[in-house]
């Protein structure tokens, strides 16, 4: 059945702004199809492109093999017309005219889309999946490049509004944030030695569902920390194990969360676990404190590797002057990735347009090692939100290479470091969201203090 729809007039205001961004040049943005598992008939779940949600609101997550096109007509939404077996097999479905009233739209056949465009000059964005690209090119004769002309004039002025949070959009982030801490307070209470990490995961995305929601990408969940992308869930949870988990919400109208919490298995924290996760916990504290409007993400980044090296120093892990172990990139060998990135429709927002939506005018990706993986370089500004993420991992691809080795060459206590073997991975992360003021934490009621996660584990296993 087709889910209920929350009206906005947020999406309304959103196009009229685009559309004064874009002037005369009309655009068309598509929405993508479903993708079939392994025959079309028994598809994955759909989840719309992120740029026809955002210009369409909560409905357009809901209207596969749809487009919506802006120009001189006004805002019209192209979609199948509903077929005579929909309501046998789907329920009830809305008609076009109760989509119009719904969106805020003119609605029409998406089979009169093709007549409607073309040989007309037209800007588009990337579609989300292959059938979409290929019905993309049979309407304008061409795919989509969003490095040049048209199309890019289209990318910098969506880029240009979803960059900053309206008060509909910072209304879904609280809601996902809500949804993303009821789950971390879930998985902690599932967690137990002799349980296994699908148990913990299965807690978490439980809270997920009872709320209407699922995830906005596949949860990690996980005792090897170190494995930065971990989608196994076959472990079991030994008593000295620590479990790192990064989940996050998805509201129906898409919105994303993005939290990753670790805790110790057994509920209390061993002395060396505890060194290192305070370690981290000031790196990501000490961050979040120091976003401001015009700080610059990368001096964030920056700021959060110097901390972490301070505090390993402090542990006799890493030997030397903490700003220059940073500029060496000693530090990577430990926290290899970015601090963090965009979150909003996405749960790294807008990159499917490449750097452009995360590095400013004038900046590139730096090949360092320790800034390689950095996947925002803006000064920040007032609306935008993205998530503070530091961490510490034992990685054996980093940590036994022997050119990294040499590299770094006296730099690490490679027999202080043994001591710590009991530290896979350790992952703090946030979402914030910067007001006038500063910044506001919108995942601040998940715990992450040590006596707060330690109270917080163990409390609802059998």
């Amino acid at each position: 059945m087709f889910p209920p729809v929350e009206k906005s007039n947020a999406p309304q205001k959103r196009r009229e702004k685009l559309r004064r961004a874009l002037g005369d040049l009309p655009a068309l943005i598509p929405a993508g199809a479903p993708r079939g598992r392994n025959y079309a008939g028994n598809p994955y779940p759909f989840r719309a492109s992120s740029h026809f949600i955002y210009f369409l609101g909560d409905l357009g997550a809901h209207l596969p093999r749809s487009w919506l096109l802006l120009d001189e007509d006004g805002d019209t939404l192209f979609t199948p017309a509903p077929s005579a077996d929909d309501a046998l097999w789907h329920g009830p479905t809305p008609s076009l005219a109760a989509l119009s009233e719904l969106g805020n739209v003119t609605t029409r056949d998406v089979a009169e889309l093709d007549a409607v465009v073309r040989d007309r000059r037209i800007a588009t964005l990337p579609a989300p999946d292959g059938a979409t690209r290929m019905h993309q090119r049979q309407l304008l004769g061409r795919i989509p490049d969003v490095q040049k002309g048209d199309d890019l004039v289209l990318v910098d002025a969506v880029i240009s509004l979803r960059l900053f949070h309206d008060d509909h959009a910072v209304a879904g982030l609280e809601q996902a944030a809500a949804a993303t801490a009821a789950a971390h307070r879930a998985g902690m209470a599932a967690t137990a030695p002799g349980r296994h990490e699908w148990h913990v995961r299965a807690a978490m995305e439980q809270a997920l569902m009872a709320r209407g929601m699922g995830t906005a990408y596949p949860s990690i969940v996980t005792v090897h920390g170190e494995v930065l992308h971990n989608n196994a869930y076959h472990h079991p949870l030994e008593a000295q194990d620590l479990l790192l988990a990064d989940v996050g919400a998805e509201t129906a109208g898409g919105w994303a969360g993005d939290v990753t919490r670790t805790w110790p298995v057994s509920g209390t924290f061993s002395p060396t676990q505890r060194d290192i996760y305070n370690v981290v916990l000031q790196a990501q504290k000490r961050t979040i404190e120091a976003i401001r409007p015009m700080v610059r993400y990368r001096d964030l980044h920056l700021k959060a590797a110097e901390t972490l090296a301070a505090g390993l120093v402090n542990l006799g892990i890493l030997l030397g002057d903490p700003a220059e172990l940073v500029a060496d990139d000693v530090h990577a060998m430990f926290f290899p990735h970015g601090v963090g990135h965009l979150i909003g429709l996405d749960v790294h927002d807008m990159e499917d347009l490449g750097d452009r939506a995360g590095y400013q005018k004038g900046r590139r990706r730096d090949a360092r090692f320790g800034l390689s993986f950095l996947r925002l370089d803006r000064d920040l500004l007032p609306g935008m939100a993205v998530t503070i993420e530091p961490g510490f991992y034992n990685v054996p691809a980093l940590l036994e290479d022997e050119t990294r080795r040499a590299a770094v060459k006296d730099r690490v206590n490679w027999d202080k470091l043994a001591q710590f073997a009991d530290v896979r991975g350790i992952r703090i992360e946030d979402d914030v969201l910067l007001e006038p003021g500063g910044p506001r934490v919108l995942t601040a009621d998940i715990p992450k203090e040590i006596p707060d996660v330690e109270a917080a584990v163990n409390t609802g296993a059998p």
